[in-house]
């Protein structure tokens, strides 16, 4: 064919209008009516009673008294008589930790980064299904954390809405230094490892823009020493006031709140009046910083769970020998310090240090919190609204309520009453999807 018939061919084609094309079917919104036995949806404030929560594409759109029948088209789910409230928040996980150290050091030499990963996405599963919808994990790779937490973003692997630090920040030879004691593992890792340590505060400043670069949404740094460190001695203040101040203020400069790894009372203090925004740990309170703490309006977020389970790896030959006063030291003092927080009315967000212990069993942490003075509702309110209220995410966690993402759970019997029943997760949702459902 000639060339200028080939020409005329294309015009007309260009000048032709497309062919009509069908209009695509609008999807179909996906409803539940959702039935309760008592609802807590407002953690804080008394349950209602039986109730209809209605839940729209995985949002929840309204909270009614009674069980309302659903309109054709909606799916309805039964809970019978079961206690319903929010799905809880921990603010202290390592998922990349598997709470088993004789393991970990049987494994150390054949687990590489890929093998935690796996191990990272198990662990997340199991939180999900105890009840916890949104975690704040302080500690793991950072860029391995950083794509769990996308990955479950995206549905590709069930889990808690993860809000991820990066490695803790920490001076040398602090307890965030991961060197271990020997040259070679100095010389050899480096270069590539080493970014999360700091020695003043300019060096300090760097570490953070290092950590929220990788992909941090809160930083994480030690202010003092820790119960399983092998480096560092003692549970002192390691990292300087100008150090804090220079960290934290950098970490706010970008958006990112902070979190300080803090035992001794001195380092607490210096964290408070740095700007921190929550205090893990606080195992040596007194009440000169406990009123700084109320002050400033600066969360305790108290990982009663921790001290007691490292105590029992250290005295069962788990932990190296180093941790083992250590250990003995927070496990005395966290009972004190933490009932004495709690009558002077600092406040509290739940969080377990879970990695520490086994993931799963972060709810065990509820039973400690009583113990040491907190009602059921006061300790539920620190999963949930506080938790939320600490993270800046309050338009998103910790309540049941319209325009909320249907991030819901259920017991069977009232955890008002025995806050153990948490233990035990029946029902879990998150956005919308049931994850886990005993009959």
């Amino acid at each position: 064919m000639r060339p200028a018939l080939l020409a005329g061919f294309a015009a007309l084609i260009a000048l032709s209008p497309p062919a009509a094309a069908e209009p695509a079917a609008k999807p179909q919104p996906k409803v539940i009516y959702l039935h309760a036995g008592q609802l807590l949806d407002q953690p804080g404030k008394p349950p209602r009673g039986a109730s209809t929560v209605v839940i729209t594409d995985g949002i929840v759109t309204s909270v009614s008294d009674g069980t309302l029948p659903a309109p054709a088209g909606a799916t309805t789910l039964e809970l019978g008589d079961a206690f319903v409230l929010p799905g809880l928040t921990d603010l202290h996980v390592h998922l990349f930790s598997d709470g088993d150290p004789m393991r970990e050091r049987l494994e150390a030499a054949t687990r590489d980064r890929e093998d935690g990963a796996y191990l990272a996405a198990l662990h997340a599963r199991q939180t999900l299904e105890a009840g916890f919808t949104t975690v704040r994990d302080l500690g793991g790779p950072p860029r391995g954390v950083r794509a769990l937490r996308d990955a479950i973003d995206a549905g590709a692997v069930p889990g808690p809405t993860i809000i991820n630090a990066g490695t803790m920040i920490s001076v040398s030879g602090g307890h965030g230094d991961g060197g271990g004691l020997s040259e070679e593992s100095y010389g050899a890792f480096a270069p590539h490892d080493y970014n999360n340590l700091c020695n003043g505060a300019d060096d300090c400043r760097r570490a953070v823009r290092e950590q929220i670069r990788l992909g941090a949404q809160v930083i994480k740094f030690a202010a003092t020493g820790g119960v399983l460190s092998n480096v560092a001695g003692g549970l002192g203040q390691q990292m300087t006031s100008e150090e804090m101040k220079a960290l934290i203020d950098t970490a706010h400069s970008f958006g990112r709140k902070v979190a300080a790894h803090s035992h001794a009372a001195a380092g607490t203090m210096a964290a408070v009046n740095a700007g921190v925004d929550t205090i893990d740990h606080g195992t040596f309170l007194d009440e000169p910083t406990i009123k700084a703490m109320m002050a400033r309006g600066t969360w305790l977020v108290p990982t009663m769970l921790a001290p007691e389970t490292a105590l029992a790896q250290a005295r069962g030959g788990l932990l190296p020998p180093a941790t083992i006063p250590k250990a003995e030291a927070a496990a005395a003092a966290e009972r004190q310090s933490h009932a004495l927080a709690i009558r002077m009315g600092v406040k509290i967000a739940f969080g377990t240090d879970t990695g520490v212990s086994r993931h799963g069993d972060n709810a065990r942490e509820f039973a400690l919190m009583v113990r040491a003075g907190m009602t059921p509702m006061a300790a539920i309110a620190a999963a949930t609204v506080g938790a939320a209220e600490a993270l800046g995410r309050e338009a998103s966690a910790g309540r049941i309520a319209p325009g909320m993402p249907a991030d819901i759970i259920a017991v069977h019997g009232d955890p008002l009453q025995d806050v153990t029943r948490l233990e035990h997760v029946d029902f879990v949702m998150k956005r919308g999807a049931i994850i886990k459902q005993v009959r």
